[in-house]
């Protein structure tokens, strides 16, 4: 039976907003939204008059089920160390459903995610993009790979200069960084069968199907990126991108998108002394193409919505920040053709909120994810 939830103002992310709008959900999908809608006859009505409708937030860079809450860092899955290459690892073979974070994104709106392994080697291993209900991975899944994950300055320094191994150094990063890249577009070159799984997880990336998502915080391993990415031909997008605001010309020129965040924490070494909270205003005025993150558990998935909030503050549009949360997010693991938006057609995710999304006043009162209402506070009314 069709559910048609009716009287909120909708906000789309990518088709303005809706006073008054109906919003109709069918199966797992959204059949209709606009504000002329009729239900389904048979349609399970809902009025949420004076509530806000949003689609449901998309983090694209979190650790959860590999770093799980409440477990303590002895049982984190997110970093296999010994090699700085191992692009053949992957976040699904690792992501446990049932960390109590997921939980958390649920309650606070979230309803996809992208996880991350973590940042102690120069090639990383494969992102995967979930949602954040299901028994198993296969029910979760939306896609994997969304990228694979590379890293420089000093987290690689550190793990591997503490072992007085290479990379000790920004130059020891981007050259091992070359050498696996040179490496991957000759095997892909090759087609003699035989068969290297560390090669063959990066023959995507030398193709183009997925971008490199590069950890980097200082404005000149952000250029690094860009440097390699353009020397390669590759598909880019930086993670974190703490200095970002300092060459967002030349982010916006290469086309390269940032995952920018968190910011809602301390500085936590010197890569990040140079935060700035004019920095998601300055990217977006530059086009660059920006969501938001909480590097969960950094900052708790939770207060995911926080991070926009924070952005509006300082300048941001409420418009933007709320791409920044959802649709950006979506287009920069390549989802977006399932996720990110209230459109007729994709996944029905979506948020019922008290208010205005980036009012500090405001709640969720309910989520559903793929058409089914996932959880509702009291006194919701979905």
């Amino acid at each position: 039976m069709a559910l048609a939830l009716m009287g909120a103002r909708i906000m789309t992310a990518s088709d303005g907003v809706i006073e008054e709008g109906t919003l109709v959900i069918e199966g797992r999908t959204i059949e209709a939204v606009g504000a002329d809608v009729r239900p389904p006859k048979d349609a399970e009505v809902q009025d949420l008059r004076g509530k806000v409708l949003i689609p449901g937030m998309i983090d694209a860079h979190t650790h959860l089920g590999l770093c799980q809450d409440g477990v303590g860092a002895s049982q984190s899955d997110e970093d296999e160390v010994g090699d700085p290459v191992v692009p053949h690892l992957r976040a699904l073979d690792a992501i446990n459903p049932e960390d109590i974070a997921f939980q958390d994104a649920l309650k606070g709106g979230v309803t996809t995610v992208g996880v991350m392994p973590g940042s102690f080697n120069v090639i990383c291993g494969q992102p995967a993009a979930v949602k954040v209900v299901g028994r198993t991975l296969e029910e979760m899944l939306v896609r994997a790979p969304v990228g694979m994950k590379i890293a420089f300055g000093e987290r690689p320094k550190q793990v591997y200069g503490g072992m007085k191994k290479s990379p000790m150094t920004r130059m020891g990063i981007a050259a091992i960084l070359r050498e696996g890249l040179a490496r991957a577009q000759l095997y892909a070159a090759d087609g003699n069968g035989r068969r290297d799984l560390r090669q063959e997880a990066m023959v995507p990336v030398v193709r183009k199907q997925i971008p490199l998502r590069a950890h980097a915080h200082r404005a000149d391993d952000i250029m690094t990126a860009i440097r390699i990415a353009r020397e390669f031909d590759l598909d880019l997008i930086i993670e974190h991108g703490t200095d970002g605001y300092k060459v967002a010309g030349e982010l916006a020129e290469a086309g390269v998108g940032v995952v920018h965040g968190p910011w809602l924490k301390t500085r936590g070494n010197l890569e990040q002394s140079g935060r700035s909270p004019d920095s998601p205003r300055i990217l977006v005025e530059n086009g660059v193409l920006t969501a938001f993150s909480t590097d969960h558990p950094v900052i708790p998935i939770q207060n995911h919505r926080m991070q926009g909030m924070t952005a509006v503050e300082h300048g941001v549009s409420p418009e933007e920040a709320l791409k920044a949360l959802t649709l950006n997010s979506a287009r920069l693991m390549g989802i977006d053709e399932r996720v990110g938006s209230l459109e007729k057609g994709k996944d029905a995710d979506v948020v019922v909120l008290s208010g205005p999304p980036f009012d500090a006043a405001t709640q969720v009162e309910g989520v559903i994810v793929n058409g089914t209402v996932g959880w509702t506070s009291e006194p919701a009314r979905i």
